[in-house]
């Protein structure tokens, strides 16, 4: 759940940005679903993800 904090930081972000005000209802809408597509695409890389890289940019080199 976003806070009530949370929802009014987003609210004044999405004005300065885009110039319109939002309800609460579309800020929530629209901050949930900022939220999941973060949730979706951001994979913390692992310590093997990133030795696999520096041995590939090695081997380029």
């Amino acid at each position: 759940m976003i806070s009530k904090e949370s929802l009014d930081k987003f609210k004044a972000i999405y004005k300065k940005e885009f110039g319109k005000d939002l309800n609460d209802q579309d800020a929530l809408e629209l901050a949930t679903k900022l939220l999941r597509l973060v949730e979706l695409i951001y994979k913390p890389m692992t310590k093997e993800d990133y030795e696999m890289v520096q041995k590939r940019r090695q081997e380029t080199n």
